[in-house]
């Protein structure tokens, strides 16, 4: 037995998203089943649909920024009744047995890799389908929960955004007394100003021109510098222990290292199309380090949602109905939301 959902799918890199109908599995004995009511829409749902990251499975139903009610339980159950306000990230499933999946990365398992949310094939041999539905059933170690009073519509951006900047400042120990730059104020960028700046930490916003300053200010950055003018590199030159660049455009490296501080790190978010060059020169120059970060675990992926709980860390979100899917990928593409679009799959 199966349940029908309505959903929103891309069936070519070309044409645009369209609704359709798909299959959700029954509750196994360990399954959560809910009701999506939300879903954000993450730049790398664009990048998947339109095949720039590989060929696709289509139809492809993107969104790994799920919020939703808890409907049914599988008898195993234990972590979740009806109800309950769930979330669904990048992944919903994992090996479980490698190092990493027992020490909670299950983002690195090295058995297989994690299953996506979407695009992906599940351990029963169907293709998985992500949030721009109606409802999902997903494995409970894999679901997450949503602090009470977090409004859902804001938690959905979490799951992905999130935790993509949460992860980073996390590891790399981001606090009092640490110079944090983000580069980029979009859908991640925003997050990570609020996150780091919530950690306690000195904040700079890296963008291309100052046009969002009074927004990167207000979020919760100390400084906002334009990356178009020359003299930013100059003034700002071995200033920062930790930079984080959430923008998916090929950056001259070397300038951006020669503003890392001595045993300061640069981490890759955004992901380029194309390979990026690296100057030696910068890097060995101050022991600096070039690093890549993806997402968390399901461990810290809760931290981090009672960490936004607490500190009332939410993205600012602008919410739309499935019929301006298309124009909202437009919009991402333009660099024209401020700053994550979230579905109201009540609209479906």
């Amino acid at each position: 037995m199966t349940t029908t959902v309505k959903a929103i799918a891309a069936t070519s890199a070309t044409e645009p998203l369209t609704p359709t109908t798909i299959e959700r599995r029954d509750v196994g004995p360990h399954d959560v089943a809910f009701d999506i009511k939300f879903a954000g829409i993450c730049h790398s749902d664009i990048h998947t649909v339109k095949g720039e990251w590989g060929q696709p499975n289509y139809p492809v139903v993107a969104g790994h920024e799920l919020a939703g009610v808890v409907t049914e339980v599988g008898s195993e159950v234990t972590k979740f009744k009806v109800g309950d306000h769930v979330g669904v990230g990048c992944f919903v499933d994992s090996c479980r047995e490698c190092e990493n999946c027992k020490k909670g990365l299950q983002q690195y398992c090295t058995g297989g890799g994690m299953v996506g949310t979407y695009n992906a094939i599940g351990k029963d041999g169907t293709p998985t389908y992500g949030g721009y539905s109606q409802a999902t059933v997903v494995d409970e170690n894999y679901v997450l929960n949503i602090p009470d009073g977090m409004p859902l519509d804001q938690a959905a951006p979490l799951l992905c955004a999130g935790i993509t900047l949460f992860s980073p400042l996390h590891h790399w120990g981001a606090g009092p007394g640490k110079k944090v730059a983000i580069i980029g104020l979009g859908g991640l960028g925003h997050v990570g100003v609020k996150l780091a700046h919530a950690m306690g930490a000195e904040v700079t916003v890296l963008s291309q021109s100052l046009k969002k300053m009074e927004d990167g200010l207000r979020l919760g950055a100390n400084e906002y510098y334009a990356t178009s003018d020359p003299d930013t590199f100059t003034k700002l030159a071995g200033k920062f222990d930790l930079i984080l660049n959430t923008v998916s455009a090929n950056l001259d490296l070397g300038a951006y290292l020669g503003l890392l501080a001595v045993d300061g790190t640069l981490v890759e978010l955004g992901m380029p199309e194309h390979a990026m060059e690296v100057p030696p020169f910068p890097l060995a120059g101050m022991r600096r380090s070039l690093a890549g970060s993806m997402i968390g675990g399901i461990p810290e992926t809760q931290q981090m949602l009672d960490f936004c709980a607490e500190h009332d860390v939410l993205p600012e979100i602008e919410v739309i109905g499935a019929d301006y899917v298309n124009e909202a990928y437009e919009r991402v593409l333009a660099s024209d939301v401020r700053y994550r679009f979230v579905i109201d799959t009540a609209t479906l």
